[in-house]
């Protein structure tokens, strides 16, 4: 049963949310205010330096937790549908990961939709990749991303797996999109208790401005329909109050019939991306205290 603490949680940002939704505003205008609000609500931990930084031509920022291993780093891959999200939103989740794994952490501030459609972000991470293998040829990369950067780490191993290059060590998967063409049952069944997406409005807005006049179900920008064989260890955390709980769970499904490894865990009572409350409640801290382990031990 979920705590009272996150059931708080959980219904403040629901209010939240819906207020905000009402507001309105451009594209630019809700960016801007979720780095603003970001920056205030969700800093990096205690203990982590903040530095910025570019892997190839591509930006971000170091996240380097006290004491960090030196024999694996991360990639962090954002969500925010493929049209919001920066070092901003994230540094706050990507830092508790990074602490939770004692490891070093490079969160990409990639390129977003629509100025930027499908596949520039599949090939900035593709550039960031191949960039910090280049630094650190004889560190593990582990990939992590929540969202549309969970979709985007599966895409970003896909391509890796099929150019031949040297494969991420392990994936940590946060209630990751996979299906942008929104064929999946949950993205209707559980839309009345998912805060981030009571419709599939915000989706598939989302998804046609990413794929621009691409397929939507091309392999790269939708991996559910990707063959997926010959890809690293996986976990993937997901909540049962969202609507992305079909894309973790077919996701888990077929990398399983493909032969690739993988592990799934759905929380009871969590919704979308929870894990950014790190610090705040229990199930926050629970989920990403086992993702930091998994990433630590590939």
């Amino acid at each position: 049963m979920a705590s009272l603490k996150s059931r708080f949680f959980y219904y403040a940002v629901k209010r939240q949310l819906r207020k905000f939704a009402l507001r309105g505003g451009s594209l630019e205008q809700v960016r801007a205010a979720r780095d603003k609000s970001s920056q205030r609500m969700f800093p990096a931990p205690v203990g982590v330096q903040v530095q910025a930084a570019h892997l190839g031509d591509c930006p971000g920022e170091w996240l380097r937790p006290d004491r960090a291993s030196a024999d694996s780093v991360i990639l962090y891959l954002h969500g925010g549908a493929y049209i919001t999200g920066s070092c901003h939103t994230h540094r706050g989740l990507a830092g508790h990961l990074a602490t939770a794994a004692g490891l070093d952490c490079f969160l990409l501030d990639y390129r977003l939709a629509p100025e930027h459609p499908f596949p520039a972000a599949v090939d900035d991470a593709h550039a960031a990749y191949l960039a910090l293998h280049a630094q650190n040829p004889l560190r593990t990369i582990v990939l992590a991303g929540d969202s549309a950067g969970g979709g985007l780490a599966l895409a970003l191993a896909l391509r890796l797996r099929d150019a031949g290059h040297v494969p991420p060590g392990a994936m940590a998967l946060l209630s990751p999109w996979t299906d942008l063409t929104l064929s999946l049952p949950t993205h209707q069944s559980k839309a009345a208790v998912d805060p981030f997406f009571p419709d599939t409005s915000t989706l598939s807005m989302a998804a046609q401005l990413y794929a621009s006049a691409k397929d939507l179900a091309h392999p790269l920008a939708s991996p559910h329909f990707a063959a997926l064989h010959g890809l690293p260890r996986t976990l993937i955390h997901v909540g049962e109050h969202e609507a992305l709980l079909g894309d973790a769970h077919a996701l888990a499904a077929n990398m399983q019939a493909a032969g690739s490894p993988v592990q799934l865990q759905a929380f009871e009572g969590m919704w979308h991306v929870w894990q950014i409350f790190a610090g705040r409640f229990a199930e926050a801290d629970a989920s990403v205290k086992q993702l930091g382990a998994f990433l630590k031990a590939a």
